[in-house]
């Protein structure tokens, strides 16, 4: 069998390397089986997989490769591969290929450490590590601004899938980290909707309870709010509930809190790269469609479908008109828009924080728990709590740089 070579170079990154290395090997008729490139601050991290012609000895490309890698102050080192060790290496690309997204404020080489033997535990070996989040100036330290995103290429079968999930939300909280673990399929790179939740996803706010507050009511509506959202109430009879306490509020309140509705960090620039990308937009909400349009016409969102307040005579009646946007009407709304839109429920991304969204994070082939009540956390496929909304672009695999060139 032709002799299989393994040759690794490291050193000061030069222009026209590659070509000139590449160039050595063409002179003797050198098969490439597997090449890989890296640069990290301007300094060079290259392997090549090489087999000689039948017959052909390796020592004279060795001999010349080496004079031409001490002329480039190149390190440089090899090692002969068997055939029996290659067959097993090719063997392995028929194991299921995951996507392993790191997500913080600051990365540690301890938060690293730990996601790494997670994976190694579960029996997955990982390929590949690349950076998604900019450079990032030291001069630039404020905490609000900051994203860091670490993108690993994963390969093998995990015994329990669950578990994984399991250990991995199990550090998050633990070491201030996210990580998302999907399936690398044709899906994962081919969304083309995504649905979100309003109410604490969208924007920072409850809308009912800012409505509830002026109405006299705020402490004790948003005390059944947050039981709601953590999946303690039934959520039509916790609905009409806080919804009876809004009666006789003046229609004139509403104009007043959509115009300083806080927006969630993250969500402009979201929006506007899905826009830019041809992604379509839904908003499928559990509040009120007055809030939610006002947010379709600042973010430019395709769909809207929440719950529709009763007024008469300019005042809240304390009803609301139609059938409630609960769970299991979002869930089914997903359906619908993604038929319309003609996409796989594969290719939606569902995003939303409390426990009536879980029916349709579930449906989705990419559910986010956003910043979500640890019931949804423990629920969902995948959770961001330490990034802003625009970290789910990370998800989808655009780096800093993909998303710098949309606003070129």
């Amino acid at each position: 069998m032709s002799e299989i070579l393994l040759i690794n170079v490291t050193g000061q990154d030069k222009p026209g390397l590659t070509s000139s290395i590449t160039s050595i090997m063409a002179e003797y008729g050198l098969e490439i089986l597997d090449i890989g490139q890296s640069v990290i601050h301007d300094t060079l991290t290259w392997g090549i997989l090489v087999r000689l012609p039948e017959g052909k000895a390796s020592a004279p490309v060795i001999k010349e490769l080496m004079f031409h890698f001490h002329e480039h102050s190149l390190q440089f080192n090899y090692q002969p591969v068997s055939g029996d060790d290659y067959e097993h290496w090719v063997s392995e690309q028929g194991k299921k290929r995951y996507i392993l997204t790191l997500l913080a404020r600051h990365l540690s080489a301890e938060q690293i450490a730990r996601v790494s033997s997670i994976t190694a535990d579960h029996g997955l070996n990982i390929d590949d590590i690349r950076r998604l989040s900019g450079r990032r100036s030291l001069k630039q330290e404020e905490q609000g601004s900051l994203s860091s995103c670490l993108q690993f290429s994963v390969r093998g079968t995990s015994p329990d899938l669950a578990k994984l999930r399991s250990d991995f939300l199990h550090i998050s909280s633990e070491l201030d980290v996210d990580v998302a673990f999907q399936e690398d399929n044709v899906f994962r790179r081919n969304r083309r909707l995504v649905v979100f939740d309003m109410d604490s996803t969208l924007i920072e706010a409850e809308v009912i309870d800012l409505l509830a507050e002026a109405a006299g009511a705020g402490e004790k509506v948003a005390e059944i709010t947050e039981r709601a959202m953590r999946g303690e109430l039934d959520f039509n009879a916790s609905f009409h509930e806080r919804l009876a306490m809004l009666k006789g509020l003046d229609e004139s309140v509403l104009k007043s809190i959509a115009e300083q509705l806080p927006m969630t960090e993250g969500a402009e620039r979201l929006m506007s790269s899905l826009k830019a990308l041809g992604y379509r937009t839904a908003i499928l909400s559990g509040g009120f469609t007055y809030f939610a349009r006002y947010l379709q016409e600042q973010l430019g969102i395709d769909y809207v479908y929440a719950n529709e307040l009763d007024i008469k005579d300019g005042k809240v009646t304390g009803e609301v008109k139609g059938e409630i946007v609960n769970g299991e009407r979002k869930a089914s709304l997903l359906k619908h828009i993604a038929v319309k839109e003609g996409v796989e429920l594969e290719q939606v991304i569902a995003v939303g924080d409390g426990a009536n969204d879980l029916p349709m994070l579930s449906v989705a082939g990419l559910g986010i728990a956003f910043r979500a009540k640890p019931l949804v956390q423990k629920n969902a496929r995948q959770s961001i709590s330490t990034l802003g909304l625009d970290s789910i672009l990370y998800l989808l695999g655009f780096s800093e740089k993909d998303l710098e060139s949309l606003n070129r």
